[in-house]
């Protein structure tokens, strides 16, 4: 990255354009956190952030997730277990006591930029962290 690349505080490059696939997601390590990213080019928000790590089965798999609509909503379907996940929010369709960590994200030219977490959703990341360490203790 260029060394006068123009970041306002607290935005974050973590990719460039040509790593993204449209319509599809791949995945971006961000502080030590897997960040699934999805990019939908012809949208107002090309680029949607979410947590990768699925709450229900504790696989990073979300990045490999389908995107669809649902009530008019934009959602990410979990590869195993086929929870939706709302991309603007993380809140799971079918169980809203369930959400993902979401980034705000934005294209500045070819770089993808991610905010940082919203704090809505980092009550939710520390709940599965809780209930994942639980489990390995109790394990």
């Amino acid at each position: 990255m260029a060394p006068n690349h123009p970041v306002q505080a607290g935005w974050v490059p973590v990719c460039r354009r040509a790593d993204l696939v449209a319509h599809s997601g791949v995945v971006a390590l961000l502080e030590g956190v897997q960040v699934a990213l999805f990019y939908l080019p012809e949208a107002a928000q090309a680029v949607h952030a979410i947590a990768n790590r699925d709450p229900f089965s504790g696989a990073n798999v979300i990045g490999r997730g389908l995107l669809g609509r649902l009530g008019g909503e934009l959602v990410v379907a979990s590869p195993l277990y086929k929870q939706h996940f709302r991309l603007r929010d993380g809140v799971c369709l079918e169980d809203p006591n369930q959400r993902l960590a979401v980034w705000p994200a934005r294209l500045h030219e070819d770089t993808v930029l991610l905010g940082p977490v919203r704090p809505t959703a980092q009550a939710g990341m520390a709940r599965a962290e809780t209930a994942q360490a639980r489990s390995a203790a109790a394990g």
